[in-house]
């Protein structure tokens, strides 16, 4: 594995960087103090980063995308992972590529209008009593000659309120396992407007602020067979598929913060005087830093690692939740520490650690919490021995 960066990452890495500074920073005060993205400004930052060349680059160059290898997605999702959440989802937005897994008419209906910034899409899955435990979910689709009819709800779907469809997971079914009966799952595409789907407001939460979570009801909402995604109860398929890689998306942009966190700590130790000297000096800074320079560094090389070995057709699952895993409490251990190095203006809004604080705390809950994390990787150590 080289650690190097090529000509092509370093200035993808530039570019990337400038248009966050430049266009991204100036504008997050106004979102963390309102807790709203106005539509304008989506408007107007995502014409900038579709000229720039920064808009859907996690895409295949074949349907429009810049065709990046994992490696120097990663690199790009770090950079943009130091802004606001709301402003880099949001603005500079990478389609789930698991718009991929649709037929030719769903990807001309869909994928290519998300890749031109006309449309935005959302995922469904977790519901009220159904996190981790997506076999327990209890929406569910049921066949109606050429229909399927949807009924139950879905909550914590980020951005749907301004989504212009979503892909569902629905219980279609059920089959017999050695561990007794297990729900058969499908996807669908559900389109804003379908009789019987209704988008409710969800809940204010403490991280990303201006990056809202809605309800999805289903009241006998009635789409034909043509919208399912994959195969019908294929719906596990087609996520693991597709959507394995989030989990090394949520660790770059994870390092991403932490690496601001880190440089605004550095800056401040080295500048900032008590009792004569520049607090830097003082074992008990100095030794805070050292250690949030070597825990950043360890997931960078995790999720590093696991990259290339997604490139290389190698990676496992426990490769990605550790990098994942790593990554997130990472970021939580550094924002901490930024803080305690900043004193009381460390949680001040003049600066954006306390912002990084308070989104560091989501992280470790989306995507997979740290304990199932924890689980898959010890599950993958245990497996060889029969356990």
């Amino acid at each position: 594995m080289d650690f190097g960066l090529t000509e092509e990452q370093k200035m993808i890495v530039e570019t990337t960087r400038t248009f966050v500074e430049n266009e991204l920073y100036p504008h997050e005060a106004e979102v963390e103090r309102s807790g709203h993205l106005r539509m304008d400004l989506i408007k107007e930052l995502q014409a900038k980063a579709i000229k720039a060349g920064l808009y859907a680059a996690n895409m295949p160059e074949e349907v429009g995308g810049a065709g990046l290898d994992t490696q120097t997605w990663l690199l790009y999702e770090k950079e943009l992972g130091k802004a606001n959440y709301a402003l880099h989802w949001t603005c500079v937005a990478r389609p789930s590529n698991i718009l991929l897994a649709g037929t030719d008419e769903q990807k001309e209906r869909y994928l290519y209008p998300c890749i031109r910034g006309e449309k935005w899409g959302c995922l469904a899955m977790t519901e009220p009593g159904a996190g981790s435990d997506l076999r327990g979910m209890k929406a569910s689709a049921r066949a109606d000659g050429d229909d399927f009819v949807l009924k139950g709800t879905k909550h914590f779907i980020s951005h749907a309120d301004i989504a212009d469809f979503a892909i569902v997971f629905m219980a279609t079914g059920e089959e017999d396992t050695p561990r007794g009966p297990k729900k058969l799952i499908t996807a669908f595409f559900v389109d804003k407007g379908t009789p019987g789907f209704t988008v409710r407001q969800g809940y204010r939460n403490v991280s990303h602020r201006g990056y809202t979570n809605a309800v999805l009801e289903f009241d006998d909402c009635r789409i034909p067979k043509s919208q399912i995604l994959g195969e019908l109860h294929k719906g596990f398929e087609v996520a693991n598929a597709w959507l394995g890689a989030t989990r090394l998306q949520v660790a770059a942009t994870c390092l991403g913060r932490a690496e601001r966190a880190l440089g605004h700590a550095l800056t401040y130790a080295a500048e900032r005087e008590q009792f004569g000297q520049k607090i830097g000096k003082y074992q008990g800074i100095s030794f805070k830093l050292a250690d949030m320079a070597m825990e950043l560094k360890a997931a960078e090389l995790l999720t590093r690692e696991a990259a290339w070995k997604f490139d290389q057709g190698t990676v496992t699952e426990a490769d990605m939740s550790m990098a994942k895993l790593k990554a997130t409490e990472v970021l939580a251990f550094i924002a901490d520490e930024a803080i305690q190095i900043h004193g009381g203006m460390g949680l001040m809004d003049d600066l954006p650690l306390e912002r990084i604080w308070r989104d560091a705390r989501v992280e470790r809950i989306w995507e997979g919490t740290s304990e199932i994390q924890r689980h898959i990787i010890s599950r993958e150590l245990l497996r060889p021995l029969g356990a």
